[in-house]
C-alpha cells in the first residue's frame, strides 16, 4: 500500500460525507421566514380587555369573600394557561403585590383611624390621641372591633380584586396590538396609555435585576438604603428609555394630522362630550330607582353621540393597519363570558343583597350562594375556548 492511498481513502471518506450532509440538506425544507402575522390562536385584545373589565364590574357588586376569592382564582387560571413569555406579560405578579398592599393599607387603616361601623366585640384598644373640636368625626386610636376589621377586609378585598382583574388584561392582552385597535380619535391618548402599560413591566424587570446583582456582590438590595442604592439606577434606565422612544417614535412621524375644518372639529367635539354626559346621565338613572325610566334611553343615546364623535374624530389622523387582528368566534365568547358574569352578579346583587353583602353587625360567617358561584365559574371559559400561546 502506497504512502497516499490512507490519504486518498479519507479524503474520500471525507468527500462522501459531506455528499451525505449536502444531500440531506436538499431533502430538508428550508425554514419558513415569519410572516409578522399574529399567531393563529392569538386572541383579539380588546376581547381580554372586556374580559377582564366585566369581571371587575362584577367584583364591585359584591363584597362576599368567597365570591371575590373565586373571581381572583378564576382571573389567575386563565392568566398562568394563556400568558405569553412576553415582558409586559409578567406585570400580574406586580399588580397581584400591589392589591395585597391595598388590603393591608385599608386595614391598617381601619385599625389606627378607626371606623364608622359600630361592633361589640373588641379586639384591642390602642391609645387614643385627642384631637380638637373642628375635627369631630375621626379620632386616631382607640378601640378596634372585630366589625370594623372585617368591614375594612371585605372592602379591601373588592378593591384588591378589582385590580388583579386589571392586571389579568396586562398579562393577557398585547398592548403593541391593542394599540392598533383604537379608533383614530383616541389614538394619541393610547399610545399614552400603551407606552406607560409597557414600561411598567420593564422597570419591575430592571428592579429585579439589579437586586440578583447586588445580591451577587454582597451588598444589602432590601431596606430604606438598598431602595436608595437600586431606585436610581431604574430611574436612569427609565429616563434613558423614555428618550430613546420618543425620539423613535418622533423619526417615525407619530403625532401627526390632518387638516379638519373648525365646523367638524367643533361638532366632533360637542358630540364626544354630550356622548359621554348621556351615558353618565343614563347610568345614574340605570343604578337608581326614580331615574329607571330615562335611563336606558338616555344612556343609548349617548352612546350613538360618542361614537359618531370618535367617528367624526378619527379624519385628524389618518391611520392605515398592517394585518389587523381578527375578531372571530372566539373573542365573542370570551367577551360574553365575562359579560355574562357582570349580568348575573349585578342581577344576584338585586335579588338577594344579603348574600352578596354579608353583614357585620351582627357579625356571621360568610356563606358562598350557589348561583351566583355557578355564574362566576364562567369566568373560566377563556381557558377552554383559547388555544395557548405558542412559548
Amino acid at each position: 500500500m502506497s504512502p497516499g492511498e490512507p490519504k486518498q481513502s479519507c479524503g474520500s471518506g471525507r468527500a462522501a460525507a459531506d455528499r451525505a450532509r449536502a444531500a440531506v440538506a436538499v431533502r430538508r425544507p428550508a425554514p419558513r421566514l415569519s410572516s409578522g402575522r399574529p399567531h393563529r390562536a392569538a386572541l383579539h385584545p380588546g376581547a381580554w380587555w372586556l374580559w377582564a373589565v366585566s369581571l371587575g364590574v362584577a367584583a364591585t357588586r359584591t363584597t362576599n369573600p368567597l365570591l371575590l376569592a373565586l373571581l381572583i382564582s378564576a382571573s389567575a387560571y386563565v392568566v398562568a394557561t394563556h400568558r405569553s413569555p412576553a415582558p409586559w406579560a409578567r406585570s400580574y405578579t406586580a399588580f397581584a403585590r400591589l392589591a395585597l398592599a391595598v388590603l393591608l393599607v385599608r386595614l391598617l387603616f381601619a385599625v389606627a383611624l378607626g371606623s364608622p361601623i359600630p361592633g361589640t366585640h373588641t379586639l384591642l384598644t390602642l391609645p387614643e390621641v385627642p384631637l380638637p373640636h373642628w375635627a369631630q368625626g375621626i379620632r386616631l386610636g382607640g378601640r378596634v372591633t372585630a366589625e370594623a376589621v372585617v368591614f375594612a377586609a371585605y372592602d379591601g378585598l373588592k378593591l384588591a380584586t378589582l385590580l388583579i382583574c386589571v392586571g389579568a388584561a396586562n398579562a393577557l392582552a398585547s398592548p403593541t396590538r391593542l394599540l392598533k385597535s383604537l379608533p383614530g380619535a383616541l389614538y394619541e391618548t393610547g399610545v399614552a396609555v400603551v407606552v406607560a402599560l409597557t414600561f411598567a413591566p420593564h422597570l419591575v424587570a430592571d428592579v429585579q435585576r439589579l437586586r440578583a446583582a447586588r445580591r451577587l456582590r454582597g451588598r444589602p438590595d432590601r431596606g430604606v438604603r438598598g431602595l436608595l442604592q437600586v431606585g436610581l439606577p431604574v430611574l436612569e434606565g427609565g429616563l434613558e428609555r423614555s428618550v430613546a422612544l420618543a425620539a423613535a417614535m418622533e423619526a417615525r412621524g407619530y403625532g401627526r394630522t390632518a387638516e379638519v375644518p373648525a365646523r367638524v372639529r367643533r361638532t366632533t367635539a360637542a358630540l364626544t362630550l354630550g356622548g359621554l354626559l348621556g351615558v353618565c346621565a343614563g347610568t345614574y338613572g340605570l343604578l337608581t330607582a326614580a331615574g329607571g325610566s330615562y335611563g336606558l334611553p338616555v344612556l343609548l343615546a349617548g352612546v350613538g353621540a360618542a361614537l359618531t364623535g370618535l367617528r367624526l374624530g378619527g379624519r385628524r389622523s389618518p391611520r392605515t393597519r398592517y394585518r389587523p387582528d381578527p375578531w372571530g368566534a372566539r373573542a365573542w365568547l370570551v367577551t360574553g363570558s365575562g359579560a355574562a358574569v357582570a349580568a348575573l352578579l349585578t342581577l344576584a346583587s338585586v335579588r338577594d343583597p344579603r348574600a352578596l353583602h354579608p353583614g357585620v353587625v351582627p357579625l356571621v360567617a360568610p356563606t358562598l350562594p350557589l348561583w351566583p358561584a355557578v355564574a362566576v365559574l364562567l369566568a373560566l371559559l377563556p381557558a377552554f375556548v383559547v388555544p395557548r400561546e405558542p412559548s
